[in-house]
């Protein structure tokens, strides 16, 4: 089984969407791979409250995907995470890529970057729509491969 890490900055909204979706649709396809996710400045997310984002869960249930209430809390990325996994996508290289640098420089270059913007810049659901986009441009990738 090979292992894609989405990373975020809160471990709250887009890469928790992403990991959600990507293994619905990795199931689908019955793919050889499974996605997790992490953040790398949770401290930023002082007022998130309970597992997820209200856009994330909401995005994913209208995807027919359910999630449930015993669902776990963000988590940080630590540096062990960039050796055990295949893949690492970091969801916004504007915002991501000066945290890897302050936090996991000998990483930086070693991910993907992805530029799917926060709330505050985008709304959700054009955030989510185009996070989505990429996530099954991905799969299809893996498929292929």
């Amino acid at each position: 089984m090979k292992r894609v890490l989405f990373l975020c900055t809160g471990n709250y909204y887009r890469s928790r969407f992403a990991e959600k979706l990507f293994n619905h649709l990795a199931a689908e396809k019955d793919l050889d791979w499974e996605a997790n996710s992490r953040g790398l400045a949770l401290e930023r997310g002082v007022n998130n409250v309970g597992a997820m984002s209200k856009y994330a869960v909401e995005a994913l249930k209208q995807r027919g995907i359910v999630i449930l209430p015993e669902e776990r809390f963000p988590q940080s990325v630590i540096e062990e995470d960039f050796q055990k996994y295949d893949l690492i996508i970091a969801v916004d290289e504007s915002e991501h890529r000066p945290l890897m640098e302050e936090r996991f420089l000998k990483w930086v270059d070693n991910i993907e970057y992805w530029l799917i913007h926060d709330i505050g810049e985008t709304p959700p659901d054009e955030a989510l729509g185009e996070l989505e986009k990429k996530v099954r441009k991905l799969i299809e990738e893996l498929v292929e491969n």
